[in-house]
């Protein structure tokens, strides 16, 4: 199992130093958060954190969790995308989602579109379309929600086939773990039990139908799981272990009482490195 560890709070300066830490410590990832209004806290644009982390860092996994592609014009993403995997030298990961309504980029803008079921559509077809700039080919898109001519994108990642993909699945929906399974990864959660975790059963019964779906022969999966750990170590180790067992293969320490974390505290527990398992 991998390890990655979110920045959810700090200045600019903080989440560089988190970005370091993280990597001096041993964690496999780092990432940043995605929001543009939430409330009264800090935000910070993710794709300019990930730059700068990516020239701040040499191995970590980098990404962001997650990124709400509904409300982001898909070309713009392309790009942006491309930018940091290159700065990286290879090091994106891109979890995607629906994206929360609670920001203001949502609830409180004129026009933009808060049904679950039409960001749905705004999602698939932008995954869609990063499909295909990140071939490298020419192409035209001819879409529900966006049209496009005579598109090409350059250069093409560093990564090949593509910038891996990590797509929030709501278990057991059709629609929703279809669209994940499409993809490189999962960051699973129960149908209609909002941040509640899935279950170990219900992880195992998951990871099964995903290795059905996807078949024997095809390309590595990952199965992302983000939470908060038991603050004693052993119990941490046994609870990931468990999760590993399962069919779980990364875990993302993430702590979103915004109101109460600190960037100290933050830093302290990547100074502590992730959980032995």
């Amino acid at each position: 199992m991998k390890f990655g560890f979110v920045a959810s709070c700090g200045g600019t300066d903080d989440i560089l130093e988190m970005a370091v830490e993280a990597e001096r410590c041993g964690w496999d990832g780092f990432f940043t958060w995605d929001g543009i209004a939430v409330g009264e806290h800090e935000t910070f644009d993710p794709w300019t954190v990930l730059g700068a982390a990516a020239v701040s860092t040499t191995t970590i996994r980098l990404g962001a969790m997650v990124f709400s592609l509904p409300r982001r014009k898909p070309w713009e993403v392309a790009r942006q995308a491309l930018t940091v995997d290159h700065l990286s030298g290879g090091r994106l990961v891109l979890p995607v989602g629906l994206g929360a309504v609670d920001d203001g980029a949502y609830s409180r803008v004129f026009g933009e579109v808060t049904d679950r079921r039409a960001r749905a559509e705004r999602l698939d077809e932008v995954l869609t379309f990063l499909d295909h700039a990140w071939s490298g080919e020419r192409f035209d898109h001819e879409g529900l929600h966006y049209q496009a001519r005579d598109m090409v994108f350059r250069p093409v990642p560093v990564q090949r086939p593509q910038i891996p993909v990590w797509v929030v699945g709501a278990w057991p929906a059709p629609r929703s773990m279809r669209r994940a399974v499409a993809r490189q990864g999962i960051l699973p959660q129960p149908l209609g039990r909002g941040a509640e975790p899935l279950t170990l059963p219900e992880l195992s019964a998951m990871v099964a139908w995903v290795a059905e779906r996807r078949g024997p022969d095809a390309e590595p999966f990952d199965v992302v799981l983000e939470g908060e750990l038991p603050a004693d170590r052993d119990a941490a180790g046994e609870h990931v272990r468990a999760l590993a067992d399962a069919g779980a293969t990364w875990w993302v320490d993430s702590y979103w009482d915004l109101e109460h974390e600190t960037p100290e505290r933050l830093l302290d527990r990547i100074r502590q490195g992730p959980p032995a398992h």
